[in-house]
């Protein structure tokens, strides 16, 4: 078999090294932003020629030549536009984890006591589950611990959200005043800023994991079985919060963007981001809560999760049965080595290539992407090579399978590999330079019908590639090293998660700043520039909703792998009346759920639309420019319906797992896990339709009704969907010894 060739203090050095690097390069680059003042450089005298302007400051010389607007009031305005962004985007969370905090607390006392009740609440060590004739910590153990961690993976979710939506709100102005100087200087700071959220994010999610599993051993010992076993609650806590948030935040983010754009562009013919129009704070505060705050719970959870299915499954094969920590810890090295390999990837984007010109942003984002995949695929090779022995067996139901180091390499390579194809064919279906965007934008000349036609047909299209990518992928992976090796594969696919992130963030940054550019009237020509940004962020915003469903499709297989192991279950016979109905309920409930967000959205954008109608109508002046419209009542409108709305879709996620396993058993929640899976990773979204013809025409309208269709899809449904299927699996993982001893109360009584 061999020993690794990195030694177990090795290990446990490097790992929070490489995290602690990671926040230290976040807190540089959030420095580096911050130089960028929001107040006008003034002199002694009052005077504002330039004195503490300095290199990123914004004098008076600069605005007269490119604009000939004063600076101050320019200067002013953007940051109090950035200032009441921030401070709706601030209320609705701070409401929202109200919310959630209750949850937390209600849900965290149900694992403890389900997870309790196993072995009848007894503090005497039991025999292990996958080894009889060891004895290992009793149940209650495993509950208080599982509790725990799922705190620990709540909390580090949502201030993972959080930390990104105020990094992002504190970026936007910045980026409009850096887009004076041309568009390379605002690309910068946008990335830059969205650099900041990624490398927190994944820096955090690391450090807290690798800190609970230390903490943990000091009670297991050399129970790794049940030390890992209670750690998979991190994950479940994470994933839980994401929903919430996504869910909310998406509620929010698309009810004000569909009644801004249906009353503002198609009735009232005023621009995207009109200070005129009443939703748009609300829109913009929604870009941050839901595409920021949203998206980072959301890529939190996967990789918390695909973490703790590939520890979960290692503890039982002959890492955890031999104790050889450096190996057991191959998932957080391969995470430690993104981190360094995202952070030079994020040089050549800041520092080595200077963007000059509005066509080489798309270029750049995508030369990231490529970059992070080839330098991580060295990197995953130089980690296997001294983190794991030449030859390990690995846990296969039931069974050892012996597997090579190299195998193991390819596992992860193949997700990396898979996630880039995925990137890629997600920007060649909605970037507007290539054929498919072009069609769906031809399509509007002939109105809003044929548009939504052709841009639901280009969203179902998108997924077939996806799919074969996601299923070679599976293939690979479990080929050779069983539902370990697609724990890897997953975790190879997020391993370049702050990069990923980096991008993404940078999307809706750039959509603000473009929002406070309008708002602010700045010039015509400052605002080509942001649009410039926003175009290529949009793009990118789906390349990393790509991202999110492929992974999490990775992820919940592996979790769903894990969950069979630990519930005892040999195999998942289809054909049989209990596996079956659990197969087709499971594949039923991502419809279930996109009904409900859809829903939500909808009844939110209603009272939206009917809120800025009465606004324009009543309000005299307010078309003229010379009256302020109501921005307070349109974020109330948006936050109220978001809270309202968000929790029926969470209670019908998390309450599935729970009376499935009680009342149906195991072998009926593993059909509604896989049923869930297949359904719901099918999920295609429309993107944005570009327009035809110049803004107010009726093919622009018609674009303008195919986007507010698509709107919710895309930013909603779709992105909540790839939640509902790695968080049904990891709860059942979570409650797997519970199930496995008291579920399936209906068939007991039926027998």
């Amino acid at each position: 078999m061999g020993a690794a060739i990195l030694p177990d203090l090795g290990a446990e050095i490097l790992i929070p090294v490489c995290a602690v690097i990671g926040i230290a390069f976040a807190l540089v680059q959030w420095v580096l932003v911050s130089n960028i003042k929001l107040s006008p450089a003034r002199d002694a005298s009052g005077n504002s020629p330039g004195a503490g302007g300095g290199k990123n400051g914004c004098t008076d010389y600069l605005i007269e030549e490119e604009e000939g607007l004063n600076d101050h009031n320019v200067v002013i305005k953007c940051a109090e536009i950035q200032s009441a962004i921030s401070e709706g985007a601030t209320s609705f969370l701070f409401t929202e984890y109200q919310y959630v905090g209750v949850f937390m607390v209600a849900f965290a006392i149900l694992i403890f006591l389900f997870l309790g009740s196993v072995e009848g609440f007894s503090t005497k060590s039991q025999a292990c589950t996958y080894d009889p004739f060891k004895m290992c910590k009793p149940a209650l153990a495993t509950a208080a611990f599982s509790t725990v961690s799922f705190l620990l993976g709540g909390i580090t979710s949502v201030v993972s959200g959080f930390l990104g939506m105020k990094i992002a709100t504190f970026a936007n102005a910045r980026t409009t005043l850096e887009a004076r100087k041309g568009v390379g200087k605002a690309f910068i700071v946008a990335f830059r800023s969205g650099a900041v959220m990624g490398f927190l994010l994944a820096a955090n999610g690391l450090l807290v994991l690798f800190i609970a599993i230390n903490l943990f051993k000091l009670y297991y010992g050399d129970d790794w079985s049940g030390l890992f076993e209670a750690i998979t609650g991190y994950g479940l806590g994470g994933s839980s919060m994401a929903l919430f948030g996504r869910v909310g935040g998406g509620i929010y983010t698309k009810a004000a963007d569909v009644g801004a754009d249906l009353v503002g562009k198609v009735e009232r013919n005023i621009p995207e981001d009109d200070p005129r129009n009443p939703a748009v704070i609300a829109d913009n505060v929604g870009d941050n809560v839901g595409d920021i705050a949203g998206m980072g719970s959301d890529l939190f959870g996967s990789y918390a999760e695909s973490s703790c299915a590939a520890l979960v499954v290692a503890s039982i094969s002959s890492f955890g049965i031999n104790h050889e920590l450096t190996a057991m810890l191959y998932p957080l090295l391969i995470s430690s080595a993104g981190i360094i390999v995202c952070l030079i990837t994020t040089l050549f984007a800041t520092d080595i290539f200077e963007i000059k010109a509005v066509k080489e942003i798309e270029p750049s984002l995508k030369k990231q992407l490529i970059i992070s995949t080839v330098l991580m695929t060295v990197a995953i090779a130089i980690v296997s090579w001294i983190a794991l022995p030449s030859s390990f067996t690995i846990f296969n139901f039931g069974s050892q399978k012996v597997v090579k180091n190299w195998q193991l390499f390819l596992c992860v390579a193949v997700g990396l590999w898979a996630g880039l194809i995925i990137g890629f064919v997600t920007e060649y279906y909605t970037s507007n330079a290539y054929s498919p965007v072009q069609d769906v934008a031809d399509s509007c000349r002939t109105g809003a019908a044929t548009n939504v036609i052709f841009g639901l047909a280009l969203g179902y299209k998108s997924v077939i590639i996806p799919i074969f990518a996601i299923a070679v992928s599976i293939f690979v992976s479990f080929s050779f090293a069983a539902m370990y090796g697609i724990a890897v594969a997953a975790l190879g696919m997020l391993s370049t998660i702050a990069t990923g992130l980096a991008i993404d963030a940078y999307g809706p940054i750039s959509d603000n700043a473009g929002g406070i550019a309008e708002m602010a009237g700045m010039s015509h020509r400052i605002r080509e520039r942001t649009d410039a940004l926003d175009a290529a962020g949009n793009t990118t915003a789906a390349i990393g909703k790509g991202f999110a469903i492929g992974s999490a499709a990775l992820v919940s297989l592996a979790l769903f792998g894990a969950f069979v192991s630990r519930a005892a279950i040999s195999t998942v016979d289809v054909l049989t009346p209990k596996v079956f109905i659990g197969l087709i309920v499971g594949a039923m409930l991502p419809y279930w759920f996109s009904a409900m967000t859809m829903k939500s959205v909808g009844s939110a954008a209603l009272k939206m639309v009917e809120e800025v109608r009465r606004q324009f109508n009543t309000i005299p002046g307010l078309m003229e420019g010379t009256a302020k419209p109501d921005y307070a009542t349109c974020v109330k409108i948006s936050t109220d319906a978001s809270i309202k709305e968000m929790i029926p879709p969470g209670a019908l996620v998390m309450l599935t797992p729970l009376i499935v396993g009680i009342f149906f058993g195991v072998e009926t929640l593993s059909g509604v896990l896989a049923g869930s899976l297949v359904s719901g990773v099918q999920a295609g979204a429309s993107e944005h339709a570009r327009t035809l013809g110049p803004k107010g025409s009726d093919p622009h309208k018609a674009a303008v009704i195919g986007d507010t269709i698509g709107d919710p899809l895309k930013d909603t449904s779709g992105p909540s969907l790839n939640i509902l299927i790695k968080l049904m699996a990891v709860e059942s993982l979570v409650f797997a010894p519970f199930f496995a001893t008291h579920g399936g109360l209906l068939f007991k009584i039926w027998n």
